[in-house]
């Protein structure tokens, strides 16, 4: 795709359009929007802000919450983090396991993702809608961050997981849980894990000598010993939440419950799109879902950067 100087991508670019129309037909329709009730006069203040770009807590369109970042908050896992969104707030942690890679991936390890929410943080949460949530998010954030069920473009690096190949690999089981909820909890969620990814510590392996060639090669795991998780390629998520005739980034509860349409873009810090997803009723035309793959695009790298800079604060603050 070819950018304009001031990020977006050019009209003219034949490729960049089709590349959009596959997008459009391969997009998963999704609706984790909790249930907010509001009356007619709220409704048109909400909406009437977002048209005026002054929205109900006096941000603009496209301005995020204040955004922080807490790492190794659960003990007993290989790397936790939390991360609040205003008055969103999520825990992510990551638990290493060996295992045996895939017969069709013999190349690479595995990751496993899997999302809870509290029925504290939303009561719309309790039984099967909790549930029910949570399988939509973990499937989000499974085409956001590791590129759907192929795997291509895939933002995190299963090949660095290899031990041996075709015999031993990492496995990654990343969990997640909503503890308080106010909107856009797709890119807090994805925050919180490349948060704890990043907090992550891989134990050193060591092959025994003279069993590398074993169908089930002997291995020394050191516990003392760690890799840091390389996390330069995981991407964040930005939510493009559509209200009207405007979108919004980083969309309260109550603003997600006035949404026609929303678009969720995961984007690394080479300005890639590692995946996309869709949620809500109304089709999207070509040329808006251009510009807003755009706008996504200049506010990622706002969001890598304030995220990166709350991460290493994060971590300076739990090694003192």
């Amino acid at each position: 795709m070819e950018y304009s100087s001031d990020g977006r991508i050019k009209r003219g670019n034949h490729a960049a359009k089709m590349y959009i129309i596959i997008i459009i037909k391969c997009l998963k329709t999704l609706a984790f929007t909790g249930m907010v009730g509001l009356s007619l006069g709220e409704r048109h203040f909400i909406q009437g802000g977002i048209a005026q770009d002054l929205r109900s807590d006096g941000r603009k369109r496209l301005t995020y919450r204040p955004l922080s970042v807490e790492t190794g908050v659960i003990p007993q896992v290989n790397g936790s983090a939390r991360v609040r969104i205003g008055a969103t707030d999520v825990i992510a942690s990551v638990k290493a396991e060996l295992g045996k890679p895939s017969l069709l991936q013999p190349d690479k390890g595995k990751v496993s993702l899997y999302m809870d929410c509290s029925s504290t943080a939303d009561p719309a949460f309790e039984g099967r809608g909790g549930e029910e949530l949570a399988a939509e998010l973990s499937n989000a954030l499974q085409n956001c961050l590791l590129g759907g069920k192929s795997g291509a473009g895939a933002g995190i690096d299963l090949s660095s997981l290899i031990v041996v190949e075709g015999k031993i690999c990492w496995n990654l089981y990343i969990d997640g849980l909503v503890v308080s909820s106010d909107g856009n909890l797709l890119d807090a969620l994805g925050a919180a894990i490349k948060a704890a990814l990043s907090n992550t510590g891989i134990p050193r392996v060591q092959v025994a000598a003279g069993t590398l060639n074993d169908e089930h090669p002997e291995v020394d795991v050191c516990d003392d010993e760690f890799l840091q998780f390389d996390t330069s390629g995981v991407p964040v998520i930005v939510t493009l939440t559509k209200v009207g005739r405007h979108y919004i980034v980083d969309a309260t509860s109550e603003e997600e419950s006035q949404m026609s349409s929303a678009v969720s873009i995961s984007f690394n810090r080479q300005g890639h799109i590692c995946g996309i997803t869709k949620r809500g009723g109304v089709g999207l035309d070509p040329s808006i879902l251009l510009d807003m793959i755009s706008v996504a695009k200049h506010v990622s790298e706002q969001v890598l950067n304030k995220l990166d800079s709350e991460i290493a604060s994060a971590e300076a603050e739990e090694e003192s």
